[in-house]
C-alpha cells in the first residue's frame, strides 16, 4: 500500500508501549510502513507484533536502549526509515536527538531542535510567553543567580514560592518553600537535584498558587499557522504526575476558556511551532486568572480525550504535517462536543503507596460499547517488565454530558478485568464515589489530600 497524502514512506518508532501502538495505527491508516525499535524486554510486546519491521537496539535498561541516541540512530540508518516518531517520554524532548535525526536527512516528527531547546528550557519558554503577550506566574525574570537573588524575588512576590528546575519537566525538579528559612534550606538541594536530573543546575522562582487547577491546551502547527483543539483539565495529580484527565475543563468560565486557547495559538505561532504540542497553564480559581507554566513539545499521554471531543486524529494530523503537508484544519472548523474522561491504569498497588506491580498479565478483558476506548500496549499473557513506566493502558470514555461520562466510566471500570496483580483501576473506582469528583470541585492539591485520608482509613482498618 502507498502512503495516503503523507510524504513519509517509512516511519521508525523510537518508543514503546501504548503510544508505540497508537503511532503504528495512525501510520498504517496513512499507508506508511513502520519500524519498531525494542529493548530485549519488549521483543514480544504488542507494538513489536504490529509493526512491519522490528529491530532490537539494546538490553532491558532504558539508558542502553530507548535512551541511547546512537543505538536508535543506527537503527534509523539500517532500516532505511525516512522519519522518526519519538512518542512521549524517552527522547521525545531531546534537542540533541532531534538535531541528530535531522542531520541524517531524516524527518523528526516534532518541532526542530531549536524550538525544543527554547521551549524545553522553562525560563526561555516563560520569556517567549511574555513576548507573545501570554500571562505568566509572578516570579523571577529568569534563572536566579544565587541565594540572595532568590530571597529577593520571593519576598517581592510573597510566600509560598516554588523553586523550579529551568530544564525540568513532567512535574520533576520542583520544591516549595513557605518561608524565607525554608527557601534558604531548599535552594541548594533543588539546584543539586536539577543538576542530577537534567544536567543543568539552573533554577527559577515562581509564586505557588494554592487554589489552582491545571489546564492545558492542545495545539497543532505547521511552522506558519497554528490552531487549538480546546483544553483539557489535569488537576488530579499525585506527586505532580497526572492520574485522571478530562476535556473540556470543569467549571472554567467561557471567557477564560476562550482567552487561554487564543493565548496558546499566539504563543505557538510566535515560536513558529511545527507538529503537535501542549501549552500548560495554572488557573487561579480565587482570581479567575490563568498563567502559562510550560510547553510540552510532543504528543501528550492524555491526547485521546481531545480526539474524543473534537473528532480529530491528532497522530494522523501530526504525521501529515511532518510529511510536508500544510495544516489542514481551520480554527472555525474545529468544534468541541460532549465530555471525555481518561484514567490511567498503572501496574501499581494504590493501597500500598503505589508500589510497582510488574509480572505476568494473566487476565485482560477490556470494556467496549459506544464512547468507550482502551489504549494499551499489552495483551493477555504478556509479562509486564519492571524497567519502565508502569502504564498498562488508558481507559477513555465519552458522552454528551459530564454526568453521563462519569456514569459511563463507572460502567467501563466495572467491565474491565485486569490482573492478577493490583492496578490503579481500583483507585479510579473509589474516586468515582467521592462527592468532590462528582461535582468537579477539585484543585491540584485535592488528590494528595484525599489519598492521605484514604491511607489513614486503610491503616486504621488493618
Amino acid at each position: 500500500m502507498t502512503s495516503q497524502g503523507s510524504g513519509i514512506k517509512k516511519l521508525l518508532i523510537a518508543n514503546r508501549g501504548e503510544i508505540a501502538v497508537r503511532i503504528i495505527r495512525a501510520a498504517r491508516d496513512l499507508g506508511i510502513r513502520t519500524v519498531q525499535v525494542v529493548s530485549e524486554a519488549d521483543r514480544e510486546m504488542l507494538a513489536a507484533r504490529m509493526a512491519d519491521e522490528v529491530m532490537v537496539i539494546g538490553p532491558v535498561q532504558a539508558a542502553k536502549s530507548y535512551l541511547d541516541i546512537d543505538a536508535v540512530l543506527k537503527a534509523v540508518s539500517e532500516s532505511g526509515a525516512d522519519a522518526v516518531h519519538p512518542g512521549y517520554g524517552f527522547l521525545s524532548e531531546s534537542a540533541e536527538f532531534a538535531r541528530r535525526v535531522s542531520e541524517l536527512g531524516v524527518t523528526f516528527c516534532g518541532p526542530d531542535a531549536a524550538t525544543i531547546e527554547r521551549m524545553g528550557d522553562k525560563v526561555n519558554a516563560r520569556t517567549a510567553a511574555i513576548e507573545a503577550g501570554v500571562p505568566v506566574v509572578p516570579g523571577s525574570d529568569g534563572r536566579v543567580a544565587g541565594l540572595d537573588a532568590a530571597v529577593e524575588v520571593a519576598e517581592r512576590i510573597g510566600y509560598p514560592v516554588m523553586i523550579k528546575a529551568a530544564a525540568g519537566g513532567g512535574g520533576r525538579g520542583i520544591r516549595i518553600a513557605n518561608t524565607r528559612e525554608e527557601l534558604i534550606a531548599a535552594l541548594p538541594t533543588a539546584m543539586n537535584e536539577a543538576r542530577a536530573g537534567f544536567g543543568d543546575d539552573g533554577v527559577y522562582i515562581e509564586a505557588f498558587i494554592r487554589n489552582a487547577r491545571h489546564i492545558e491546551v492542545q495545539i497543532l502547527g505547521d511552522g506558519t499557522r497554528a490552531v487549538h483543539l480546546f483544553e483539557r483539565e489535569c488537576s488530579l495529580q499525585r506527586r505532580r504526575q497526572k492520574v485522571w484527565e478530562e476535556a473540556p475543563a470543569v467549571a472554567l468560565p467561557d471567557s477564560v476558556r476562550a482567552d487561554l486557547c487564543a493565548a496558546a495559538v499566539r504563543l505557538a505561532e510566535g515560536v513558529s511551532y511545527r507538529g503537535a504540542g501542549t501549552l500548560e497553564y495554572l488557573y487561579d480559581m480565587d482570581r479567575e486568572a490563568f498563567y502559562f507554566i510550560e510547553m510540552n513539545t510532543r504528543i501528550q499521554v492524555e491526547h485521546p480525550i481531545t480526539e474524543m471531543i473534537t473528532g480529530v486524529d491528532l497522530l494522523r494530523e501530526m504525521l501529515l504535517i511532518m510529511g510536508g503537508e500544510p495544516l489542514s484544519l481551520k480554527q472555525e472548523d474545529i468544534t468541541a462536543r460532549g465530555h471525555a474522561i481518561e484514567v490511567r491504569i498503572n501496574a501499581e498497588n494504590p493501597d500500598k503507596n503505589f508500589f510497582p506491580a510488574p509480572g505476568v498479565l494473566e487476565t485482560l478483558k477490556v470494556p467496549g460499547g459506544p464512547g468507550v476506548r482502551f489504549d494499551t500496549g499489552v495483551c493477555e499473557g504478556d509479562t509486564i517488565p519492571p524497567y519502565y513506566d508502569s502504564l498498562l493502558g488508558k481507559l477513555i470514555v465519552w458522552d454528551r454530558t459530564r454526568d453521563a461520562a462519569l456514569a459511563k466510566l463507572a460502567g467501563a471500570l466495572g467491565e474491565l478485568q485486569i490482573g492478577p496483580k493490583p492496578t490503579t483501576a481500583s483507585l479510579h473506582a473509589a474516586l468515582l464515589m467521592a462527592p468532590d469528583i462528582i461535582s468537579g470541585s477539585v484543585s491540584t492539591l485535592w488528590l494528595e489530600d484525599w489519598l492521605a485520608t484514604r491511607a489513614e482509613d486503610i491503616r486504621k482498618s488493618a
